[in-house]
């Protein structure tokens, strides 16, 4: 029910995707491509209710786009997992409008082929993950989901049927935007209109366990560039506390970190050497 159909019109043309409502009130994550040129777009509830939607931010670069549907209220929302945590074999589902309104809310099976993957789309590299869930045109902007119906995905393209260059017959190949980096996209679209880049401390982390067996975050890197070296984070040092929270695994890091943007302040509560101390990092765009 949180998969919609996204049409996109400019002229006598239109153009399908589709879309994952993030919010009752109406905020709708899809692709860059699905609205580019469009003067007009609307969206449709799997129940066939339809809403004008209005654009409030997009970024090419990262093909991600945010809509708004007026006047709406009481949505379905999508629950959203942790695309850090998938791990190739991972079953995964997709659910897009194929081919148009015809067939929408086609859902296709499969497993993650590969994470990480850097992929080029008209002149830029993207960083997906690769599936066999079927794709097709209309899927764009849609979701990825796991086992349990979390999002763990933004589709956004699949290579075409025929490999001019080799003369050969592709298949089983789908990529997906991590919702994990979307999510960095799509909170500073909705609060400032435009993506400024995704927040960096500038350190790299490991869970460790400490003597008492007990799980902690440690700094085995410090990147030069960027505050956290400049304020003298130092590798071995471990991270108790971020903006509060208590942090045991990086995961418990990177969820603190998805709450930010770029030029926000984290406040760090460091072991080092018996002593406990703070620190307070602005957060880099990575961008820059």
């Amino acid at each position: 029910p949180s998969t919609v159909l996204v049409v996109a019109e400019w002229g006598p043309r239109a153009a399908v995707g589709t879309g994952v409502i993030m919010s009752a009130d109406g905020y709708i994550i899809t692709n860059s491509h699905v609205l580019a040129g469009a003067d007009n777009c609307w969206i449709a509830l799997d129940t066939g209710k339809t809403y004008d939607a209005r654009l409030v931010g997009y970024d090419a670069d990262e093909d991600i786009a945010v809509l708004r549907a007026v006047d709406a209220q009481d949505l379905p929302v999508a629950e959203f997992g942790d695309s850090e945590m998938v791990m190739v074999g991972d079953d995964v589902y997709a659910i897009g409008n194929p081919l148009g309104v015809e067939l929408r809310g086609t859902l296709t099976d499969g497993i993650i082929s590969a994470i990480n993957r850097d992929v080029a789309m008209d002149g830029i590299t993207l960083t997906v993950l690769q599936t066999t869930a079927e794709m097709n045109n209309g899927n764009s902007g849609g979701p990825l989901i796991n086992r349990y119906g979390q999002v763990i995905g933004i589709n956004t393209l699949k290579m075409s049927d025929l490999d001019k260059v080799h003369n050969t017959i592709v298949e089983g190949l789908g990529f997906a935007l991590p919702i994990s980096d979307v999510c960095f996209v799509v909170n500073d679209i909705i609060a400032t209109g435009e993506f400024h880049g995704a927040p960096i401390l500038g350190i790299s982390v490991i869970t460790v366990e400490t003597a008492d067996g007990t799980p902690a975050v440690m700094v085995y890197e410090v990147a030069e560039g960027f505050d956290a070296a400049e304020k003298g984070l130092q590798p071995n040092d471990v991270i108790l506390k971020a903006n509060g929270q208590e942090l045991y695994t990086t995961a418990d890091l990177l969820a603190v970190r998805r709450e930010c943007r770029a030029g926000d302040t984290v406040a760090l509560v460091i072991y080092r050497d018996g002593e406990i101390l703070d620190f307070e990092i602005t957060l880099k765009p990575d961008n820059e």
